[in-house]
């Protein structure tokens, strides 16, 4: 009788491990730091910038996103203290998905770092736009020129840029 009960137990838990294990395949799989899988994470938005009169890709925070023009094809520019003190790159999680705008990937930073991507660009914010739709870095020009990056992938700059300021990035 007590092993006909035990066996009973046995059943009942199996059971219910089943039935929760299929209940959190059917809830959508998991994306804790542990779990492997690619977790899918709103980093991007969209604004209409005023100064420049146009769509806009932005942070979370509301500042303007950029892309600088010689960084293509997985080639960095952007490595040094320098760079790095006055642009700072979008980065993620290793194995999120970026989310928020079409055209949004990731690549991998010489830093071993997550960078987001926009239409295959890293996307970096400039540390002197202090607030939303703050472009101050749009034309910014050194080794190649900083543009915001707009949702038809063309950003042009409309003022007087600032200039490199005598930085320049091996």
């Amino acid at each position: 009788m007590q092993k006909l009960a035990t066996r009973g137990l046995t059943l009942l838990l199996g059971t219910a491990a089943l039935l929760t294990a299929l209940a959190a395949l059917a809830a959508g799989p998991s994306y804790g730091a542990a779990g492997g899988m690619s977790a899918s994470q709103r980093v991007v938005k969209t604004a209409q910038n005023r100064s420049l009169d146009k769509t806009v890709l932005v942070d979370r925070r509301g500042k303007t996103l950029y892309t600088l023009s010689a960084e293509t094809h997985g080639r960095f520019i952007c490595t040094t203290k320098v760079c790095l003190s006055l642009w700072t790159p979008l980065v993620v999680a290793h194995g999120t998905t970026p989310a928020g705008a079409k055209l949004l990937a990731t690549v991998r930073r010489p830093d071993g770092r997550t960078q987001v991507t926009y239409r295959g660009r890293p996307l970096y914010t400039f540390t002197e736009d202090t607030k939303p739709g703050d472009v101050k870095g749009n034309g910014f020009k050194d080794v190649g020129t900083w543009l915001a990056a707009t949702t038809n992938g063309t950003a042009t700059a409309t003022a007087t840029p600032p200039s490199g300021r005598g930085y320049s990035y091996p």
